[in-house]
């Protein structure tokens, strides 16, 4: 690290920005955001992510990974600066950091985007995200997409952005593994009927159990925001209504829950 540039004060103008993108309007004006921890960077760096700047503090390193993966984000032209203990420590969004922080270039992508990575695919399974408010229920509806290899996540009419600190770390990473595309209601829908792919929602109304149905043929998965659920131009145009047994006095799950228990039986089918 003999060519990194030392912090040690956070009155440094990188230090502020950093403190800067925490908040949606500066990561929104700068078409940047933040990425910390060794896993989700790993995965970022894994995926081709670019790493603008890299900020480390080896008093907080866990393990012996961490050379390497700064030396692979260097060798990419990632910026590498080290900070003292207490430069790093506010700079951290966590209560434990480990040590690796970095700044990277927003992307957005979009449903013509995702087209193109469909085009050899006959049989697509995605989740469509309405309005989630909570960035922990997005980044863990990102970890289970990830786990069952959903080919992508819409998010419609979003009401959280996805470049907000708590997606990325509840994400472990995800964010950077499985394709985010940002559409209206209305234009993801009709691109969906296009391409004749089901879409899946659950209610409580719905008389089929989710176990009950068909979930092996182009798929959507649809969700909705956390106390309402979903809005109803998707309850109306759903092909496939489910439901999930409820045996206590909760009548619904949390929504990244929901989702999780929903994935898991379209994976099931799909894997027979």
């Amino acid at each position: 690290m003999s060519d990194a540039t030392y912090l040690s004060s956070a009155q440094n103008p990188r230090i502020k920005h950093i403190l800067h993108l925490r908040d949606r309007r500066d990561r929104d004006k700068h078409q940047q955001f933040l990425i910390e921890g060794y896993r989700e960077l790993s995965r970022a760096n894994k995926t081709g992510y670019q790493i603008d700047q890299l900020f480390v503090c080896p008093e907080f390193f866990l393990g012996s990974n961490e050379q390497a993966l700064m030396d692979s984000i260097t060798q990419k032209g990632g910026k590498l600066f080290t900070c003292s203990k207490s430069v790093f420590e506010k700079i951290s969004y966590r209560d434990r950091p480990d040590g690796l922080l970095a700044i990277a270039p927003q992307m957005h992508l979009h449903l013509s985007d995702l087209a193109n990575k469909l085009k050899s695919n006959s049989n697509p399974f995605l989740i469509i995200a309405e309005g989630i408010e909570k960035p922990g229920n997005l980044g863990t509806i990102l970890r289970s997409a990830d786990a069952v290899g959903v080919d992508a996540l819409i998010v419609c009419d979003r009401r959280t952005d996805i470049h907000n600190p708590n997606v990325v770390r509840a994400s472990v990473g995800t964010l950077f593994t499985v394709p985010v595309i940002e559409a209206d209601s209305q234009e993801a829908l009709s691109w969906l009927r296009e391409r004749k792919i089901n879409i899946l929602a659950a209610t409580p109304s719905a008389k089929e159990e989710y176990t009950q149905v068909d979930l092996t043929g182009p798929l959507a998965l649809a969700v909705g925001t956390e106390q309402y659920g979903l809005s109803p131009i998707w309850m109306e145009h759903a092909n496939l209504q489910v439901r999930i047994p409820m045996r206590g006095e909760a009548d619904s799950l949390n929504v990244a829950t929901a989702t999780t228990v929903l994935l898991y039986e379209a994976l099931r089918q799909r894997s027979v």
